[in-house]
């Protein structure tokens, strides 16, 4: 498994990660997914304090019991949550990240956090209080570094410019190909890393493609018409056969800018984690494939979400 440099860091991340959410409840099951995971050359495993409630961090730290140092691990705030009412609020405060750190360390069993990351934000956000929780952890030596997970380009511009941020996770995928326009080179530019999430585009850049089209995206997908969408599954079905699935396609073309670090996807199966992981045993992507991929979607731009 190939790795790249995580922004400044010192860490280097497996290009495909794991997306932590979809793992459900059931600790056999969970664990079986990540050690695949592991033993395949993923190294890098991504979670929240939200996801179930605090149950996910819970689940990941036991299956990490005896391989945290295989691991970096990342894991986000800023969601403000009661776990016995199951509802939650915006919180970016440096009173609750830094109470915040002390849960997520309890519940993943670990005395330090790699890549602590805001989970959202707005430009309206008190940017600079959130910076100094930050900054102030990572002194603390209970995290190594932090990020942000957000798909707005203002509020990229403004960690960009005032924080010490390695990494920045996105939603970017064939199907939603925003974070080119004004996103990717600038954080290139800047040596921090993009984390891609969503770059199957919920299952529609799969070999299940065309079923999770019928099933997600009959009211369409984002500023893709549904039509749009079935035919550029088509197309991109053209590229695959019997060394590369479509979604191999598909996380291979998200790994094609330099910003990216890694294609993060999420596994409900450790035969669907399988399938993505199958992606090494494809041949590399050809500049000309990658600029056939980019003629036969739509470039689209962040109208909302600013």
């Amino acid at each position: 498994m190939n790795k790249r440099q995580l922004g400044s860091s010192n860490l280097h991340i497996s290009e495909i990660g794991l997306g932590c959410m979809t793992l459900g409840t059931e600790q056999q099951k969970a664990t079986e997914i990540i050690d695949r995971a592991l033993d395949s050359g993923i190294n890098y495993l991504d979670t929240a304090d939200l996801y179930n409630f605090g149950t996910n961090e819970e689940i990941v730290g036991k299956a990490l019991k005896g391989r945290r140092d295989e691991v970096v691990l990342g894991t986000k705030v800023g969601n403000h949550f009661d776990a016995q009412k199951e509802d939650w609020f915006w919180d970016p405060s440096k009173a609750y990240i830094k109470e915040g750190v002390k849960e997520s360390l309890r519940r993943l069993q670990t005395d330090y956090i790699d890549l602590y990351q805001l989970h959202g934000g707005t430009i309206d956000d008190p940017i600079d209080e959130t910076i100094e929780a930050f900054d102030e952890l990572v002194q603390e030596g209970v995290v190594r570094y932090y990020g942000i997970s957000s798909i707005r380009p203002n509020v990229i511009r403004q960690f960009v410019e005032k924080s010490n941020i390695v990494s920045v996770m996105m939603q970017y995928s064939l199907f939603d190909r925003r974070p080119e326009e004004e996103v990717l080179d600038l954080l290139h530019e800047n040596q921090i890393s993009v984390l891609a999430r969503g770059p199957l585009a919920k299952g529609m850049l799969s070999d299940k493609g065309m079923e999770k089209v019928e099933e997600k995206a009959q009211n369409g997908y984002l500023t893709h018409s549904y039509e749009e969408i079935k035919n550029m599954v088509h197309s991109l079905q053209e590229h695959t056969g019997q060394n590369r699935t479509l979604q191999a396609l598909a996380l291979q073309y998200v790994l094609g800018h330099p910003a990216v670090a890694s294609a993060v996807f999420g596994a409900s199966s450790v035969e669907q984690l399988e399938k993505n992981v199958s992606m090494l045993d494809a041949p590399s992507l050809s500049e000309d494939l990658y600029k056939t991929l980019q003629e036969q979607t739509r470039p689209i731009v962040y109208q909302k979400h600013r």
